[in-house]
């Protein structure tokens, strides 16, 4: 038997089912993902989470359902898999403050909860999976750091710092790795902002803000991922800032190691989520079968598992991604990044 999905992105509902129903499954598992201004969930974490499902638990029915940043509308997604008989429900939270009850109406009814990416600090899950969002913040934040420090920025200068979403609590773990990252460089904190709902654009906005008021005091942005970066690139680049100062990021989107490659981008972060989504899935199914995951340590009194992530630059950025095949050069050395690709080694 084919592993059954059914596919929801934003409001709308894509369905495409195969094999057999819910009720005829042994088991059903729901994979709940928060937005899609990040392409991962659709690119990577959800193609991962489908592709470990068949190997484990090829009689299951997966549910895909992508919340689109709408909190109100990941609610009414997890009702209807709940409704749909869901065992285990995987969700990276839109709010993470607001899952919380969620997984109090999904416990009571002996339903499992995984949270992914994101996790839910109200509430203990039953598990966590996640790469060490703290510790990407602070990876971004000390890269940046040596960086400008190697190239000849004295102490004092100003830096800004572009957070994610308020109602994430990862992006809470970023924005404290950040914050643990810059406090002994001697760097100055000029303006920090945290970005609803991770948008790209209220980055950029914002950056063009602050680029009006402190000029070329600004030395480097910390963004906390590459969304944000790329507003923030975006915003210097329409002011006219030549060269643009170097803005971190974090989860290697081709966009991101494109502007790397091209010298407008200074770090990402690669953590491959086909990782993240496969652990999630071996999770996942344990708890469908009344198993007991093991616990490699603990956050928010749940038990976690957290994977370690690579700072990528110029500098390694044919290793760490294209030597380890998470990205190729057809689909990134494109265009007027080809030169860049050829100069860095990228075949």
């Amino acid at each position: 038997m084919k592993i059954s999905t059914v596919l929801m992105a934003s409001a709308v509902t894509l369905s495409a089912v195969y094999g057999a129903s819910a009720a005829q499954a042994a088991d059903t598992v729901a994979f709940l993902m928060p937005d899609q201004a990040s392409t991962r969930y659709e690119q990577h974490d959800f193609p991962g989470f489908k592709a470990e499902m068949a190997k484990l638990c090829a009689e299951c029915t997966v549910i895909y359902q992508n919340a689109n940043g709408d909190a109100s509308l990941q609610q009414q997604q997890f009702n209807s898999v709940m409704a749909q008989g869901a065992k285990v429900v995987v969700i990276d939270p839109v709010d993470s403050a607001a899952a919380a009850g969620l997984v109090e109406i999904a416990q009571s009814q002996g339903v499992k909860v995984v949270a992914y990416d994101r996790p839910i600090p109200n509430k203990p899950a039953d598990y966590y999976v996640s790469f060490d969002n703290e510790k990407i913040g602070y990876s971004i934040a000390k890269s940046l750091v040596d960086h400008l420090k190697a190239s000849g920025v004295k102490d004092g200068a100003g830096v800004l710092q572009i957070n994610g979403s308020p109602t994430d609590a990862a992006a809470g773990l970023i924005r404290d790795g950040i914050h643990r990252g810059l406090k002994d460089s001697g760097f100055k904190t000029l303006a920090e902002f945290d970005t609803p709902e991770w948008a790209p654009p209220k980055a950029q906005e914002w950056a063009a803000g602050q680029i009006t008021r402190f000029g070329a005091d600004i030395k480097g942005v910390v963004a906390a991922n590459d969304g944000t970066g790329g507003g923030a690139i975006a915003a210097f680049k329409a002011a006219g800032v030549k060269p643009v100062p170097p803005v971190t990021g974090n989860d290697a989107t081709i966009a991101a190691l494109q502007l790397i490659i091209s010298g407008d981008q200074y770090n990402t972060i690669s953590k491959p989520s086909e990782i993240v989504a496969a652990a999630a899935a071996k999770v996942a199914v344990q708890l469908a079968k009344g198993e007991k995951p093991e616990a490699k340590t603990t956050l928010y009194d749940t038990p976690s598992e957290l994977f370690v992530p690579a700072v990528v630059t110029a500098e390694n950025i044919k290793a760490e991604i294209f030597d380890k095949k998470i990205q190729t050069a057809a689909e990134v050395c494109t265009g007027e990044y080809a030169e860049g690709c050829k100069k860095l080694g990228i075949q």
